[in-house]
């Protein structure tokens, strides 16, 4: 396998998208975004012909121009995909490449007074946007969402919010049972805020003024920093930790509000989007470092206990950690085209 770009079957169109709701966030974080969209060999040839759509949402700190990050002996998730069509592994689809990044290096994608209105800005901006400007099959059984890690969590939560919108997704390890995902990140990050008495205000301020990820802190404190903004923001959006930063013990109102956020937890009450699905893809390495496995089987059985059918859902725990699973985006990418295709396949205009 050649290092080097390779040329693509179909094509990325990137675009610059101006979103009305992400102006003027709190954050101050730009309100032009970059959107790529994906069609597949032989758009332009059938102009007729309408797609359905795969909506690709980012772990947390990723943003869109990782996409092309390349690791030695693998393809760029973009390059993989473009085989999946141009081999004929799966039926087409458009592709689209969500951006949500914040200066907190993620927004998971939910609105959110400490971050802005990131839930609302794919829901209501993009997807409409994507569905005026592209052949798409603008109807929520041929739209479908999918994500890793946060956007795994991304991609759990949206279709059961906007069930209008997505009817089918896929996870790989994805957000979820918080007792174990993020319950022991918070001893933890206690201790890393100890050098700086207790305020992650302070630490906030060290991280921005020099280089990131220097001190081992970094990475524990900005997801526990980043998560508390977007899921218990005090109401003039100012991050809220769901713990005492001294001794660890839970603030029990703001760590409900993160558990309100628990895709299991957030099953009974949405039981009837969640068995209107046409396809879910569940998975999770069996070493995953933020127990993300146990999630998985967690949110698979709140699912089958809530009467959705186990034939929609594909699920499988597989050997690997949290990290060096982008090998799988493919194959759900290739399962879910499968699932959201029209009745008969190709669709005329």
């Amino acid at each position: 396998m050649l290092p080097w770009q390779a040329d693509l079957a179909g094509r990325i169109d990137e675009h610059v998208f101006e979103s009305e709701l992400l102006r003027g966030n709190r954050l101050d974080d730009p309100h032009r975004r970059p959107l790529w969209v994906y069609v597949p060999p032989g758009y332009d040839d059938e102009p007729d012909r309408r797609y359905p759509s795969v909506y690709v949402i980012q772990g947390y700190t990723g943003h869109l121009a990782m996409w092309r990050n390349r690791s030695p002996f693998r393809l760029p998730f973009p390059e993989a995909a473009d085989q999946v069509f141009a081999r004929e592994e799966a039926p087409p689809v458009v592709v689209v490449y969500v951006d949500a990044w914040t200066t907190y290096g993620g927004s998971q994608f939910v609105d959110s007074p400490g971050t802005g209105p990131y839930h609302s800005y794919l829901c209501e901006e993009i997807v409409p946007w994507v569905d005026a400007h592209y052949r798409t099959l603008a109807a929520r059984d041929h739209r479908a969402i999918t994500g890793k890690s946060s956007g795994g969590f991304g991609a759990m939560i949206t279709p059961m919010l906007r069930p209008d919108l997505f009817g089918a997704f896929a996870t790989h390890a994805g957000d979820s049972l918080y007792e174990y995902c993020y319950l022991p990140e918070f001893s933890q990050a206690v201790r890393h805020l100890r050098p700086f008495d207790g305020d992650i205000g302070r630490w906030w301020e060290a991280f921005r003024s020099r280089t990131p990820f220097v001190d081992p802190a970094d990475g524990p404190l900005l997801g526990v920093f980043g998560c508390s903004a977007a899921f218990s923001p005090a109401p003039d959006g100012t991050p809220e930790l769901p713990f005492d930063p001294r001794t660890g013990v839970l603030r029990e109102e703001a760590w409900q509000r993160w558990l309100d956020w628990d895709p299991v937890r957030m099953v009974p009450k949405y039981a009837d989007a969640l068995r209107s699905m046409r396809a879910m893809w569940i998975d999770a390495g069996t070493r995953d470092e933020f127990n993300l496995d146990l999630g998985a089987e967690a949110f698979r059985q709140a699912l089958l206990a809530h009467g959705v059918p186990e034939e929609i859902i594909r699920f499988e725990l597989f050997d690997a950690g949290h990290g060096a699973i982008d090998y799988r985006y493919p194959q759900s990418l290739a399962w879910l085209a499968e699932r959201i295709q029209p009745a008969g396949g190709a669709s005329g205009a």
